[in-house]
């Protein structure tokens, strides 16, 4: 099998053949037959996940799509692993409208609220002479790590590792690594909080 695909890989015109037969023209969308016959085979989900009704699942067999045991992703949400692998953990909660492109890894009893952004990739823009929607894209994985909770309405931009059991506050844009154990807030996101082992307490970072 690993042979076939990279046989796929170093062929330019059966690539972009294969690529026709899975994806319509100008969409980032699998096409129906690849979402029914291949992606069930493919793709892991764990015991419980709960995937609801109006989730837009832009998930192709070229790249992972793995959800852990217990997870669920709510109504309205989008998740593409077009251009890089999703990777969901266990007991995980991906909130109503969010959108999850990868490459993406996200840990164990994370919560995401509502409307958030996690993309792991950025479109090129440098050759002025070329429209942007026309350039190259590049990609650099998002990490979030176990138990974090991101709130509503944040940004998370692509390359972006977020430690153990941080915070976003709602309305963030996160740019930087945020550390495990603390809060950030803002646009940048910039630390606020940060948890203290000897006083058991989160205390302000001045």
């Amino acid at each position: 099998m690993s042979s076939l695909i990279q046989k796929i890989k170093n062929n330019d015109k059966l690539k972009k053949l294969l690529l026709y037969l899975m994806i319509p023209p100008n969409q980032a969308k699998p096409r129906e037959w690849v979402h029914l016959l291949v992606n069930p085979f493919v793709h892991k989900r764990g015991k419980g996940v709960i995937i609801r009704t109006h989730t837009r699942l832009d998930v192709f067999p070229f790249n992972k799509f793995n959800i852990g045991k217990n997870s669920i992703i709510e109504d309205f949400a989008t998740i593409n692993n077009g251009l890089g692998p999703v990777n969901i953990g266990d007991h995980t909660t991906v909130g109503l409208g969010n959108v999850v492109i990868g490459p993406a890894t996200i840990g164990n009893y994370v919560i995401l609220a509502q409307n958030i952004v996690i993309s792991g990739l950025n479109h090129g823009y440098k050759d002025v002479s070329m429209p942007i929607s026309l350039q190259k894209c590049t990609t650099a994985e998002i990490v979030i790590e176990d138990e974090t909770w991101i709130g509503a309405n944040s940004v998370i931009t692509a390359g972006v590792h977020i430690g153990k059991h941080a915070i976003v506050a709602a309305g963030s844009v996160v740019t930087k690594n945020v550390p495990a154990y603390c809060i950030v807030a803002g646009n940048p996101a910039k630390m606020i909080k940060k948890y203290n082992e000897v006083t058991k307490d989160w205390e302000r970072v001045s």
